[in-house]
C-alpha cells in the first residue's frame, strides 16, 4: 500500500486494522484512535482522497490504494497545508485530540465542495466529534480553509 507516497509492505497478519498498520506498523502516530467503532471520527484518513474511519478497514484492503495521513499534507520542512493553516488561524482545536480526523474530512470536504454553505458544512464535519470547542471554531476553520484553497 502507498502511504503518503511511500510504497509500504502489507501487514502480515490480514486481519490488522488500517490505523493500528498505520501507528503500530508504519509508525505515523498522528492518525488517532478513539472509539475503535467508527463514531468519532479521529482516525479520518484519506483513502484515494475520499474521508474514510481508518478503524472500519482492514489494512489489507488499502493494498494497491493511496493513503493520506495527517502527516502526508505538509511533510517535514513544507509549509502547513491550507487546511491545517486555517485550524491554525482560527483556533479550530483546544486538545488537539480530535484535529487530526478533523483536517482530513475538511480536506475531503473541500475536495469535493470548495465553497461549502454553513449547512454542508455542518454536514461535512457530522461525523467528528470534539468535546473541547464547541464547533465555532472548527466552522470558522473550514471557511477560512477554502478562502485560502481558492
Amino acid at each position: 500500500m502507498n502511504v503518503n507516497g511511500v510504497d509500504h509492505p502489507a501487514p502480515t497478519d490480514p486481519r490488522r486494522l488500517l490505523s493500528d498498520h498505520i501507528r503500530h506498523d508504519i509508525g505515523l502516530t498522528g492518525t488517532h484512535v478513539g472509539c475503535e467503532h467508527g463514531v468519532c471520527g479521529c482516525c479520518t484518513v484519506l483513502f484515494d482522497g475520499a474521508p474514510v474511519r481508518s478503524c472500519l478497514m482492514l489494512a489489507i484492503q488499502a493494498e494497491g490504494h493511496q493513503v493520506t495521513t495527517i502527516e502526508g499534507l505538509a511533510p517535514d520542512g513544507a509549509p502547513l497545508h491550507p487546511v491545517q493553516q486555517a485550524f491554525h488561524e482560527t483556533h479550530g482545536l483546544q486538545c488537539g485530540f480530535c484535529t487530526p480526523g478533523f483536517v482530513m474530512s475538511v480536506v475531503g470536504l473541500l475536495k469535493q465542495n470548495p465553497d461549502p454553505t454553513p449547512e454542508e458544512i455542518d454536514e461535512g464535519i457530522s461525523g467528528n466529534l470534539c468535546r473541547c470547542t464547541g464547533y465555532a471554531s472548527i466552522r470558522r476553520a473550514v471557511l477560512r480553509a477554502a478562502e485560502l484553497s481558492r
